[in-house]
């Protein structure tokens, strides 16, 4: 058996890349003939470094890119330094948000991906899809077919894969029109995400680092340009003036474009044989800079489950928990950014009350530090599937624990990121050698507690969440946990 996964974007190649590591043939199908320079992301948030870390990705993305840990936002009525939000995780080993283009996050994906043998096919349509209970065949353009047991599309927000299976993609277009641009500033601005909102419109300003920004422009004045007219620097100037009330100096523009942004959610993510990640299952406001971030976690939930079920030793219930874990993720993604568009695109009477409610409510501790978690990916929880035994933590995400092991320091995340589930216990009651699964299973045994409540044995999905703890746990509890999760 094989996976084929339809798209070469970051969510693409990091599923790819998961399931080759984890032995399974699988195959890339890219509409593009040639890669794209395209770089409408630019953040990398804390959880999905956490998920790039686990395979061995994140240091070099956060060499490359800019360490940022403050959003400014700049609101028109409000004085100094009205509105400073932290974006710091003080639980995690990546206490910040990295600014990087796209290109520079898929092309280290796709370095992987490609070193663990994945095939990458460029300027493969896909045209038809058909699937049976053994497999999924997918006719391309030109009329040549490819088979696999089972199909991902990471095709974006125009998805043919969505498209071929009917999968409803509910929600609207927005009525505005969003200008991108890299450029360089000459007035010096805080090391920090800036937004600038003000009455005609908003401005996104993440640096990239010696004076780069990348500029995200909704101008109201300016919503009756066509899409396809190409951006010109005087009026990147002009919008970025009236909107910020300063002159920030646009010296230079290296890169823009203008869209449509929509607010959109696959009903269904997955059909039979036939999975959805990335755009290919939601689309928002770029507001946040969730998109990439979110398909990756959507890769990361999805690659060990695929390939458990490729391998034959997944539990029957194990690929229907795609669904219910990661379709709510989406929807509150969606949520969340909505809301930062209806408080930035805000009618007259809102904007009027802004200066005085929008610091009140975000310098709230308990509304900032919840905003914090959720931009993050840090607040994710997952439900406990019916088979499977309850337990305190279940479904919450694992820090990356420090471990003694053999009397050598480690942490958690270094034995993660092969699609194997990690038992990791404390109590040495473990008899040495007790593996019984080592093709899905990795037993660690640290002399340090794990610092998780009561735990002191915890089962660790390959996606770094919990699946079961237990304390001092009996061997039949631990046989009974295993059996559950990785056991037909």
């Amino acid at each position: 058996m094989s996976v084929i996964v339809v798209g070469a974007g970051p969510t693409g190649l990091m599923l790819a890349g998961d399931l080759a590591a984890a032995g399974i043939p699988v195959k890339v199908l890219e509409r593009r003939a040639e890669e794209s320079n395209l770089t409408r992301a630019f953040a990398i948030h804390a959880r999905t470094l956490e998920l790039l870390d686990m395979r061995g990705l994140a240091d070099k993305l956060v060499a490359e890119g800019l360490k940022v840990d403050e959003v400014r936002p700049h609101v028109k009525g409000v004085k100094g330094e009205g509105v400073v939000f932290n974006v710091r995780h003080p639980d995690s080993r990546f206490p910040y948000l990295i600014i990087l283009g796209q290109a520079r996050t898929e092309a280290a994906l796709e370095e992987r991906a490609r070193g663990l043998g994945v095939e990458i096919v460029r300027g493969a349509e896909v045209t038809g899809l058909a699937q049976d209970g053994a497999g999924v065949t997918l006719t391309l353009a030109g009329g040549r077919t490819e088979r696999a047991g089972y199909v991902v599309g990471c095709d974006g927000a125009h998805s043919a894969v969505r498209r071929l299976l009917g999968v409803g993609f509910s929600g609207r277009a927005y009525d505005t029109r969003i200008l991108l641009a890299d450029v360089r500033l000459e007035a010096d601005l805080p090391l920090a995400v800036n937004p600038f909102m003000g009455d005609d419109g908003v401005v996104l300003l993440p640096p990239y680092g010696g004076g780069w920004y990348r500029a995200t422009i909704w101008d109201r004045t300016g919503q009756g340009i066509p899409i396809e007219r190409p951006v010109a620097i005087e009026e990147v100037r002009d919008a970025m003036l009236r909107i910020t009330g300063r002159d920030l100096g646009v010296a230079e523009m290296r890169w823009s474009t203008r869209f449509l942004s929509e607010r959109r959610q696959a009903s269904d993510y997955r059909v039979g044989r036939v999975f959805l990640a990335g755009d290919a299952a939601h689309v928002h406001s770029p507001l946040g800079a969730m998109g990439m971030s979110t398909g990756i976690q959507d890769a990361a939930n999805l690659s060990w489950k695929l390939a458990a079920a490729d391998r034959g030793w997944a539990p029957s219930w194990l690929l229907d928990t795609y669904q219910p874990e990661r379709h709510p993720v989406g929807r509150q993604v969606l949520r969340l950014t909505d809301t930062l568009r209806r408080v930035a695109e805000a009618p007259p009477a809102v904007r009027a009350v802004r200066p005085y409610l929008f610091p009140k409510i975000v310098n709230h501790p308990r509304v900032s530090e919840r905003l914090r978690l959720m931009f993050a990916g840090m607040a994710v929880t997952y439900p406990t599937p019916g088979p499977a035994t309850a337990t305190p933590l279940a479904g919450t995400r694992v820090p990356d624990l420090a471990l003694t092991l053999d009397d050598r320091a480690s942490r958690l995340y270094e034995h993660l990121g092969d699609g194997r589930f990690v038992l990791l216990d404390t109590t040495q009651s473990l008899p040495p050698g007790d593996d019984p699964w080592p093709d899905r299973l990795r037993v660690l045994r640290s002399s340090r507690p794990l610092l998780l409540g009561k735990a002191t044995t915890i089962l660790v999905r390959p996606d770094g969440y919990t699946a079961w703890t237990g304390t001092f746990p009996s061997g039949e509890q631990i046989s009974t946990a295993l059996a559950q999760w990785l056991s037909r």
